[in-house]
């Protein structure tokens, strides 16, 4: 009994106070054993429930010391590379023990960042530590006031699945080739003037026919891709990646590929992890079209709190309006490359989005020797010329005072000051070659075809989406029942192995025909309505942005309550529209297209899909966003033609806003495999039928029973 008691009472001196504890004394001498006894003690401790405050500090303390004694090996003159690479090895073991510990209680990895908090009570176990290593710990400075967090500090966080990559690699250090690359101070010939606004204005006093865009390497290197074609000038932006050039302004017009153009760039810059920094609308393209053009490699896309995030893929997508809760995490992350879409998003360097994007892009640059960093617009310019600042400070050509780097050295070599005549023409031609590139339609006329439908998957997320997503389970439950009650009136011999194709289309049949009922309650047609109505304000969007870059764009929906909502949109944000329905006199329908093709305020023509999908002519735009899926690749033709016709002049792009992991998305693939058949049928091909909407919903309702049926195992 007395035994017991005195195993108890040293359990308790154990929890002591961790500034009134003295550390272990191991047989072996030095600082390095006493910190693999702490370690050991503090991993022990972690195993039972509850990580007490005492346990902590001796956490804290172990790491601190295990990389001041890193750095104190690395610097200490006299030793022998044997005997340095001796003492590293064995700061790595404790360094492996601690990271072990963390993963049983990850709270302990705060401990670990830069600004945590050491309390007095650590300090002093930091100095009885030293001591029993035979080290003298150093007079502590008087205490400074804690700092003001950063706004928006309180709501960061920091996702699990990244919390376990920093465990795989928790002593991740920076590449330090990055510091060894800046300029020094300037002292050149130029040190003595301002240069930023010199700089901007010599994109105001270029003349006509002054180049727009560097020159690009013919695309010899470029590696061949799996069933993708690139276009000449999508090639060439990704050659000069290839041979090495790091930084890009990208303002191809829309419609040029520029997503694939970058995607494409960070592969072949190996630039991975990569950043990119988008609007909500387009976070899902970003990921369909990384899974299209570079299959090899993992994306995730950052939603909310970013429960879902796989913090291990190779592409992190996240929207500017999530940036003040995740900035943090993505600081360290140690990505190679960022790209920013729609980048003149950024252009007022006050506002919080510009700020953390720019904070994102400086780490990288800190962090990393030569990142890929790449600004995508097709409108690098909104108001006037200081709309580049932001653009060139993300991309390191200059910070809030002078140009950096290439572009100082570039200036330099000119031999000109802004006193000279030349020096304007000299300096936008610098500015160029460090990697603006602008390529507009007409220019690559020959490169693209005169027609495409370009896809657009969104994401429905709130309440809206929940819903459709429910409705969705509920059609695919009400469609397996009756499969199975089908199958039940069988006789033995009539039962087939795996799923009952003919069944299934017996059943969707049934179902169609239920759904045409007025009384139909929720069926393949309300979801497909309800869908249309939760894609009207990202459809909005988009138009929205397309108007701001290219000019006058066309809008389709087949719904009067999706066209509210879309010129309810372009209001809030100041477009002005021109609105075409089926119920306008001739009149007002006449004044509505003059108007839109005469008036070069008005962006955006909104029209009805059913009223205004034949008969017009609006050539005047290249762009037109369909906003709700046809049943029929015939409605969504007249649609397009209304703009590519005879007087056309540039390629036309139709986007299609698809909705992503929906009933939405399978509808947009019949369409598309029934396009060739109906082209076929209209040749005059006797043998072919030319598809109708309800071959459209059955195939529809086959696949989503056939797809349910698969998921439960039949089959």
């Amino acid at each position: 009994m007395a035994r017991a008691g005195r195993r108890r009472s040293g359990g308790a001196r154990t929890e002591r106070s961790a500034g009134h504890r003295r550390p272990p004394r191991p047989s072996e001498k030095g600082l390095i054993p006493v910190l693999a006894e702490v370690a050991r003690e503090v991993d022990s401790a972690v195993q039972r429930p509850g990580t007490r405050p005492a346990v902590r500090t001796k956490f804290q303390v172990v790491a601190l010391l295990v990389r001041e004694e890193r750095a104190r090996v690395m610097a200490e003159a006299g030793t022998t590379d044997a005997e340095r690479a001796k003492q590293l090895k064995r700061l790595d073991g404790v360094a492996t023990m601690l990271a072990r510990t963390a993963a049983r209680d990850t709270s302990l990895l705060a401990l670990l960042a830069e600004d945590a908090r050491v309390t007095d009570s650590a300090r002093a176990f930091k100095a009885t530590v030293m001591r029993a290593g035979g080290l003298e710990p150093p007079e502590e400075p008087e205490p400074t006031p804690p700092a003001t967090p950063p706004p928006g500090a309180d709501t960061r966080v920091v996702p699990r699945s990244v919390i376990a990559r920093q465990l795989a690699n928790p002593f991740l250090a920076p590449d330090f080739e990055a510091a060894a690359e800046r300029m020094p101070a300037r002292t050149g010939r130029l040190a003595g003037w301002e240069l930023l606004e010199p700089l901007f204005r010599s994109f105001e006093y270029a003349g006509a026919g002054a180049p727009a865009c560097m020159e690009l390497p013919e695309p010899r290197s470029v590696p061949a891709l799996r069933d993708r074609d690139l276009m000449p000038h999508q090639a060439r932006l990704v050659a000069a990646a290839a041979g090495g050039h790091r930084t890009f302004l990208l303002a191809d017009e829309p419609g040029l590929g520029k997503t694939a153009q970058a995607l494409l760039a960070a592969q072949a810059a190996d630039a991975y992890p990569l950043l990119v920094v988008a609007p909500n609308v387009v976070k899902a393209n970003w990921a369909h079209e990384v899974h299209l053009w570079t299959p090899q490699r993992r994306s995730t896309v950052v939603h909310g709190d970013g429960e879902r995030v796989d913090g291990f893929a190779d592409v992190v997508i996240v929207n500017y309006e999530l940036l003040d809760r995740h900035v943090g995490w993505l600081g360290d992350l140690g990505f190679r490359g960022m790209v920013v879409d729609e980048a003149h998003f950024i252009k007022n360097k006050s506002s919080q989005r510009s700020q953390h994007v720019l904070a994102l892009s400086q780490r990288i640059r800190e962090r990393a020797a030569r990142p890929l960093l790449m600004a995508l617009t097709g409108t690098p310019l909104i108001n006037d010329i200081e709309d580049f600042r932001a653009i060139w400070q993300l991309l390191g050509w200059i910070d809030d005072t002078a140009p950096l780097g290439p572009l100082q050295a570039a200036l330099e070599e000119t031999g000109l000051t802004p006193a000279d005549p030349g020096f304007y023409a000299a300096a936008r031609a610098s500015v160029i070659d460090l990697g603006i590139v602008r390529r507009r339609k007409v220019d690559v006329v020959a490169d693209i075809p005169a027609r495409r439908v370009a896809d657009l998957p969104v994401e429905l997320d709130g309440a809206a989406g929940r819903s459709i997503r429910a409705a969705e389970a509920a059609l695919s439950r009400r469609l397996v029942e009756r499969y199975r009650s089908a199958l039940e009136f069988r006789a033995g011999d009539a039962v087939v192995d795996g799923i009952d194709e003919a069944l299934v289309r017996r059943v969707a049949a049934a179902e169609l025909k239920d759904s045409s009922s007025p009384a139909g309650g929720e069926n393949v047609f309300t979801l497909v309505r309800r869908i249309g109505q939760a894609k009207a304000g990202l459809a909005a969007d988009y138009a929205a942005q397309l108007a701001r870059n290219v000019g006058k764009v066309v809008f389709f929906a087949k719904h009067l309550d999706v066209m509210d909502e879309a010129e309810q949109t372009f209001a809030d944000r100041g477009i002005r529209y021109v609105s075409i329905r089926g119920d306008q006199t001739a009149k007002a329908r006449e004044k509505s297209i003059t108007a839109f093709t005469e008036d070069p305020d008005v962006s955006i023509a909104v029209c009805s899909l059913m009223a205004a999908g034949v008969g017009l002519n609006l050539q005047v735009a290249s762009n037109l966003v369909l906003a709700e899926l046809s049943w029929t690749d015939a409605e969504q033709t007249q649609a397009i033609d209304r703009i590519h016709r005879i007087g056309q002049s540039e390629p036309v792009t139709a986007w299609r806003i698809i909705a992503a992991q929906t009933i939405d998305a399978r509808i947009a693939e019949l369409i598309d495999s029934k396009s060739g058949l109906a082209a076929r049928a209209l040749d005059g091909a006797d043998d072919e039928d030319v598809p109708s909407s309800a071959s459209v919903q059955l195939e529809a309702l086959v696949r989503q029973l056939t797809d349910a049926l698969a998921a439960e195992g039949v089959g």
